[in-house]
Protein backbone atom coordinates (compact mmCIF):
# COMPACT_ATOMS: atom_id res chain seq x y z
CA UNK A 1 0.00 0.00 0.00
CA UNK A 2 1.27 3.40 -0.97
CA UNK A 3 0.32 6.93 0.96
CA UNK A 4 1.22 10.08 0.03
CA UNK A 5 1.28 13.62 1.42
CA UNK A 6 1.60 16.92 -0.05
CA UNK A 7 2.05 20.27 1.88
CA UNK A 8 0.20 23.41 0.67
CA UNK A 9 1.65 25.87 2.86
CA UNK A 10 0.75 24.89 6.18
CA UNK A 11 -1.48 22.41 6.08
CA UNK A 12 -0.82 18.44 4.62
CA UNK A 13 -2.76 16.69 2.14
CA UNK A 14 -3.31 13.25 1.25
CA UNK A 15 -3.18 12.29 -2.18
CA UNK A 16 -5.88 10.61 -4.03
CA UNK A 17 -5.03 6.64 -3.76
CA UNK A 18 -4.21 5.04 -5.92
CA UNK A 19 -1.48 8.07 -6.21
CA UNK A 20 -0.68 9.16 -9.61
CA UNK A 21 3.16 8.38 -10.50
CA UNK A 22 3.95 11.95 -11.19
CA UNK A 23 2.18 13.39 -8.15
CA UNK A 24 5.06 11.70 -5.98
CA UNK A 25 7.74 14.10 -7.17
CA UNK A 26 5.59 17.02 -4.77
CA UNK A 27 4.97 14.52 -2.01
CA UNK A 28 6.79 15.73 1.49
CA UNK A 29 5.59 12.37 2.84
CA UNK A 30 5.34 8.77 1.19
CA UNK A 31 4.28 5.67 3.50
CA UNK A 32 4.71 2.15 2.11
CA UNK A 33 3.05 -0.46 3.59
CA UNK A 34 4.52 -4.02 2.49
CA UNK A 35 5.04 -2.24 -0.82
CA UNK A 36 4.77 -4.01 -3.98
CA UNK A 37 7.55 -4.43 -6.21
CA UNK A 38 5.69 -1.82 -8.58
CA UNK A 39 5.45 0.72 -5.86
CA UNK A 40 8.83 0.30 -4.90
CA UNK A 41 9.88 1.08 -8.10
CA UNK A 42 7.69 3.95 -8.47
CA UNK A 43 8.91 5.13 -5.03
CA UNK A 44 11.98 5.54 -6.39
CA UNK A 45 11.57 6.77 -9.63
CA UNK A 46 10.47 9.98 -7.94
CA UNK A 47 13.04 10.00 -5.01
CA UNK A 48 16.44 8.77 -6.84
CA UNK A 49 17.17 6.26 -4.87
CA UNK A 50 16.08 2.29 -4.18
CA UNK A 51 13.79 1.96 -1.53
CA UNK A 52 15.29 -0.53 0.94
CA UNK A 53 13.83 -3.79 1.03
CA UNK A 54 12.64 -5.80 4.28
CA UNK A 55 15.93 -7.83 4.12
CA UNK A 56 17.80 -4.80 4.38
CA UNK A 57 16.09 -2.89 7.20
CA UNK A 58 15.98 -6.07 9.14
CA UNK A 59 19.98 -5.87 9.10
CA UNK A 60 21.01 -5.30 13.24
CA UNK A 61 24.10 -3.58 12.27
CA UNK A 62 24.85 -0.18 13.23
CA UNK A 63 26.23 0.24 10.09
CA UNK A 64 23.21 -1.45 8.36
CA UNK A 65 20.72 1.14 10.35
CA UNK A 66 22.52 4.00 9.82
CA UNK A 67 23.55 5.72 6.54
CA UNK A 68 24.17 9.02 5.50
CA UNK A 69 24.49 8.82 1.83
CA UNK A 70 24.45 11.75 -0.90
CA UNK A 71 22.71 14.28 1.50
CA UNK A 72 20.11 11.62 2.38
CA UNK A 73 19.52 9.76 5.73
CA UNK A 74 19.07 6.08 5.50
CA UNK A 75 17.37 4.66 9.00
CA UNK A 76 16.18 1.64 10.30
CA UNK A 77 14.36 0.11 13.36
CA UNK A 78 12.23 -2.69 14.45
CA UNK A 79 8.37 -1.79 14.69
CA UNK A 80 5.88 -3.32 16.72
CA UNK A 81 3.07 -4.25 15.15
CA UNK A 82 -0.18 -6.08 16.82
CA UNK A 83 -1.97 -9.05 15.38
CA UNK A 84 -5.20 -10.18 16.68
CA UNK A 85 -3.93 -12.50 19.26
CA UNK A 86 -0.17 -11.10 20.13
CA UNK A 87 2.33 -8.50 18.99
CA UNK A 88 5.45 -9.53 16.62
CA UNK A 89 8.15 -7.28 15.54
CA UNK A 90 8.57 -6.39 11.96
CA UNK A 91 10.98 -4.10 10.11
CA UNK A 92 10.69 -0.53 9.50
CA UNK A 93 12.87 1.96 7.64
CA UNK A 94 13.10 5.79 7.05
CA UNK A 95 14.59 7.89 4.28
CA UNK A 96 14.77 11.47 5.22
CA UNK A 97 15.89 14.22 2.65
CA UNK A 98 15.91 17.93 2.76
CA UNK A 99 12.48 17.59 0.55
CA UNK A 100 10.91 14.42 1.51
CA UNK A 101 10.64 11.69 4.29
CA UNK A 102 9.77 8.18 3.13
CA UNK A 103 8.87 5.45 5.43
CA UNK A 104 8.30 1.82 4.47
CA UNK A 105 7.48 -0.64 7.08
CA UNK A 106 6.10 -4.12 6.43
CA UNK A 107 2.81 -4.22 8.21
CA UNK A 108 0.18 -2.05 9.68
CA UNK A 109 0.71 0.58 12.56
CA UNK A 110 -1.83 2.45 14.24
CA UNK A 111 0.84 5.10 15.12
CA UNK A 112 1.92 5.85 11.69
CA UNK A 113 -1.95 5.87 10.41
CA UNK A 114 -2.92 8.55 13.33
CA UNK A 115 0.08 10.77 13.12
CA UNK A 116 -1.07 11.43 9.71
CA UNK A 117 -4.49 11.57 10.42
CA UNK A 118 -3.20 14.35 13.19
CA UNK A 119 -1.20 16.23 10.69
CA UNK A 120 -3.49 16.37 7.87
CA UNK A 121 -6.02 17.87 9.96
CA UNK A 122 -3.52 21.25 11.81
CA UNK A 123 -2.29 23.54 10.33
CA UNK A 124 1.97 24.11 10.81
CA UNK A 125 3.74 26.52 10.20
CA UNK A 126 7.46 25.33 8.77
CA UNK A 127 6.15 21.63 8.06
CA UNK A 128 8.91 19.95 6.19
CA UNK A 129 10.54 16.50 5.74
CA UNK A 130 12.17 16.73 8.90
CA UNK A 131 9.60 17.90 11.43
CA UNK A 132 7.48 14.85 9.97
CA UNK A 133 10.64 12.82 11.14
CA UNK A 134 10.49 14.31 14.77
CA UNK A 135 7.04 14.12 15.33
CA UNK A 136 6.27 10.47 13.92
CA UNK A 137 9.54 9.83 16.28
CA UNK A 138 8.12 10.99 18.91
CA UNK A 139 4.80 9.55 18.57
CA UNK A 140 6.65 6.66 18.32
CA UNK A 141 8.33 7.12 21.88
CA UNK A 142 5.00 8.18 23.74
CA UNK A 143 3.56 4.75 22.53
CA UNK A 144 6.29 2.53 23.73
CA UNK A 145 6.07 5.13 26.87
CA UNK A 146 2.05 3.78 26.82
CA UNK A 147 3.16 0.45 26.36
CA UNK A 148 5.56 0.12 29.08
CA UNK A 149 2.58 2.11 31.82
CA UNK A 150 0.60 -0.74 30.20
CA UNK A 151 2.76 -3.77 31.14
CA UNK A 152 3.35 -2.54 34.36
CA UNK A 153 -0.15 -2.53 34.99
CA UNK A 154 -0.62 -5.86 34.09
CA UNK A 155 2.45 -6.31 36.40
CA UNK A 156 0.65 -4.81 39.71
CA UNK A 157 -1.99 -7.27 38.92
CA UNK A 158 -0.02 -9.95 38.58
CA UNK A 159 2.06 -9.60 41.86
CA UNK A 160 -1.66 -8.86 43.97
CA UNK A 161 -2.82 -12.38 42.35
CA UNK A 162 0.82 -14.22 43.49
CA UNK A 163 1.09 -12.69 46.85
CA UNK A 164 -2.51 -12.44 47.71
CA UNK A 165 -2.97 -13.56 51.66
CA UNK A 166 -5.60 -16.46 51.23
CA UNK A 167 -3.25 -18.44 48.78
CA UNK A 168 -2.16 -21.48 49.90
CA UNK A 169 -1.14 -23.18 46.49
CA UNK A 170 -2.17 -26.14 47.75
CA UNK A 171 -5.16 -27.49 45.42
CA UNK A 172 -6.18 -27.94 41.31
CA UNK A 173 -7.90 -24.26 41.23
CA UNK A 174 -4.56 -22.31 42.63
CA UNK A 175 -2.38 -24.79 40.42
CA UNK A 176 -4.76 -23.14 36.94
CA UNK A 177 -3.96 -19.81 38.00
CA UNK A 178 -0.23 -20.61 38.53
CA UNK A 179 -0.07 -21.27 34.58
CA UNK A 180 -2.43 -18.93 33.77
CA UNK A 181 -0.17 -16.50 35.47
CA UNK A 182 3.34 -18.35 34.10
CA UNK A 183 1.92 -17.68 30.48
CA UNK A 184 0.81 -13.99 31.33
CA UNK A 185 4.57 -13.49 32.60
CA UNK A 186 5.52 -14.97 29.07
CA UNK A 187 3.82 -12.41 27.04
CA UNK A 188 4.84 -9.57 29.34
CA UNK A 189 8.54 -10.32 29.01
CA UNK A 190 7.87 -10.69 24.83
CA UNK A 191 6.32 -7.20 24.91
CA UNK A 192 9.30 -5.64 26.94
CA UNK A 193 11.76 -7.41 24.91
CA UNK A 194 9.81 -5.85 22.09
CA UNK A 195 9.77 -2.33 23.43
CA UNK A 196 13.00 -2.13 24.12
CA UNK A 197 14.23 -3.78 20.80
CA UNK A 198 12.87 -0.75 19.62
CA UNK A 199 14.08 2.16 21.86
CA UNK A 200 17.74 1.18 21.83
CA UNK A 201 17.55 1.86 17.72
CA UNK A 202 15.25 4.75 18.43
CA UNK A 203 18.76 5.82 20.92
CA UNK A 204 21.16 5.25 17.68
CA UNK A 205 19.07 6.81 15.40
CA UNK A 206 18.02 10.16 17.17
CA UNK A 207 21.29 11.83 18.05
CA UNK A 208 23.06 10.39 14.65
CA UNK A 209 20.28 12.99 12.52
CA UNK A 210 20.75 15.47 15.86
CA UNK A 211 24.46 15.66 15.56
CA UNK A 212 24.59 16.11 11.73
CA UNK A 213 26.60 18.44 10.44
CA UNK A 214 23.67 18.63 7.53
CA UNK A 215 22.18 22.26 7.14
CA UNK A 216 18.91 21.82 6.70
CA UNK A 217 18.12 20.06 9.88
CA UNK A 218 17.24 23.27 11.54
CA UNK A 219 18.02 24.28 15.37
CA UNK A 220 14.40 24.12 16.97
CA UNK A 221 14.31 20.29 15.43
CA UNK A 222 17.30 19.41 16.92
CA UNK A 223 16.58 20.79 20.05
CA UNK A 224 13.36 18.15 19.96
CA UNK A 225 15.42 15.23 18.99
CA UNK A 226 18.09 15.95 22.09
CA UNK A 227 14.98 16.38 24.54
CA UNK A 228 13.50 13.04 22.50
CA UNK A 229 16.96 11.43 23.19
CA UNK A 230 16.49 11.96 27.15
CA UNK A 231 13.18 10.66 27.14
CA UNK A 232 14.41 7.17 25.27
CA UNK A 233 17.06 7.19 28.11
CA UNK A 234 14.56 7.53 30.51
CA UNK A 235 12.27 4.60 29.37
CA UNK A 236 15.30 2.53 29.00
CA UNK A 237 15.86 3.04 32.71
CA UNK A 238 12.22 2.26 33.05
CA UNK A 239 12.44 -0.80 30.84
CA UNK A 240 15.20 -2.28 33.39
CA UNK A 241 13.56 -1.62 36.09
CA UNK A 242 10.67 -3.56 34.62
CA UNK A 243 12.63 -6.40 33.47
CA UNK A 244 14.05 -6.89 36.91
CA UNK A 245 10.54 -7.08 38.42
CA UNK A 246 9.54 -8.68 35.96
CA UNK A 247 12.24 -11.49 36.96
CA UNK A 248 11.18 -11.62 40.79
CA UNK A 249 7.37 -12.23 39.63
CA UNK A 250 8.90 -14.98 37.20
CA UNK A 251 10.96 -16.55 40.18
CA UNK A 252 8.23 -16.55 42.66
CA UNK A 253 5.78 -18.20 40.25
CA UNK A 254 8.44 -20.87 39.67
CA UNK A 255 8.91 -21.10 43.22
CA UNK A 256 5.31 -21.30 44.07
CA UNK A 257 4.86 -24.06 41.26
CA UNK A 258 7.48 -25.92 42.80
CA UNK A 259 5.48 -25.02 46.33
CA UNK A 260 2.63 -26.57 44.41
CA UNK A 261 4.15 -30.00 43.17
CA UNK A 262 5.49 -30.55 46.72
CA UNK A 263 1.74 -30.62 48.10
CA UNK A 264 1.35 -33.07 45.17
CA UNK A 265 3.72 -34.83 45.90
CA UNK A 266 2.46 -34.88 50.08
CA UNK A 267 -0.91 -35.87 48.72
CA UNK A 268 0.06 -38.71 46.80
CA UNK A 269 1.88 -39.86 50.19
CA UNK A 270 -1.15 -38.92 52.19
CA UNK A 271 -3.10 -41.01 49.47
CA UNK A 272 -1.14 -44.53 49.71
CA UNK A 273 -2.33 -44.00 53.67
CA UNK A 274 -5.62 -44.50 52.11
CA UNK A 275 -4.99 -48.12 51.15
CA UNK A 276 -4.05 -49.53 54.76
CA UNK A 277 -6.98 -49.41 56.68
CA UNK A 278 -9.04 -52.09 54.41
CA UNK A 279 -6.07 -54.00 54.02
CA UNK A 280 -6.16 -53.81 57.75
CA UNK A 281 -9.53 -54.87 58.04
CA UNK A 282 -9.34 -57.25 55.27
CA UNK A 283 -6.28 -58.95 57.32
CA UNK A 284 -8.20 -59.30 60.18
CA UNK A 285 -11.41 -60.72 58.70
CA UNK A 286 -9.30 -63.10 56.54
CA UNK A 287 -8.01 -64.61 59.01
CA UNK A 288 -10.20 -68.15 60.27
CA UNK A 289 -9.98 -67.33 63.98
CA UNK A 290 -12.19 -70.04 65.69
CA UNK A 291 -13.66 -68.04 68.31
CA UNK A 292 -14.32 -64.79 65.49
CA UNK A 293 -17.47 -63.38 66.84
CA UNK A 294 -18.45 -62.60 63.32
CA UNK A 295 -17.87 -65.86 62.16
CA UNK A 296 -21.84 -67.05 62.76
CA UNK A 297 -23.42 -63.93 61.79
CA UNK A 298 -25.39 -63.83 59.19
CA UNK A 299 -24.30 -59.96 58.14
CA UNK A 300 -20.57 -60.54 58.93
CA UNK A 301 -19.56 -60.84 55.55
CA UNK A 302 -21.42 -57.61 54.04
CA UNK A 303 -20.41 -55.79 57.43
CA UNK A 304 -16.90 -56.84 56.70
CA UNK A 305 -16.84 -55.53 52.95
CA UNK A 306 -18.98 -52.27 54.02
CA UNK A 307 -15.77 -51.72 56.69
CA UNK A 308 -13.26 -51.92 54.00
CA UNK A 309 -15.35 -49.57 51.89
CA UNK A 310 -15.81 -46.84 54.56
CA UNK A 311 -12.30 -47.01 56.04
CA UNK A 312 -11.09 -46.03 52.34
CA UNK A 313 -14.04 -43.75 51.60
CA UNK A 314 -13.16 -41.47 54.57
CA UNK A 315 -9.79 -40.58 53.81
CA UNK A 316 -11.06 -39.60 50.22
CA UNK A 317 -13.45 -37.70 51.57
CA UNK A 318 -11.04 -35.92 53.81
CA UNK A 319 -8.74 -35.41 51.34
CA UNK A 320 -11.18 -33.22 48.83
CA UNK A 321 -12.95 -31.49 52.19
CA UNK A 322 -9.40 -29.80 52.10
CA UNK A 323 -9.46 -29.26 48.48
CA UNK A 324 -6.42 -31.33 47.89
CA UNK A 325 -7.58 -33.48 45.04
Amino acid sequence: MLDAYVCDGTALRRLPVPVPPDALHQAVWIDLVAPTDQERQAVAGAIGRAVPTEAELSEIETSSRLNFVDDVFVLSMPLIARDTDRIRGVPGGFVLSQDRLVTVRFAPHLIFDRYADRETTNAVHGRSSVYLFAGLMEALIDRAADGLEQVRSEMEAVSGRIFRKDATWANKHEDAILRDTLATLGRIGETISLIRESQVAADRIIPYVERSSVAWVPPEVRERLRIMHMDVHSLTDFDTHLNDKLQFLLDATLGFINIAQNNVMKVMTIASVVGVPPVLVAGIYGMNFKNMPELDWVWGYPYGLALIVITAFIPLAWFKWRNWI
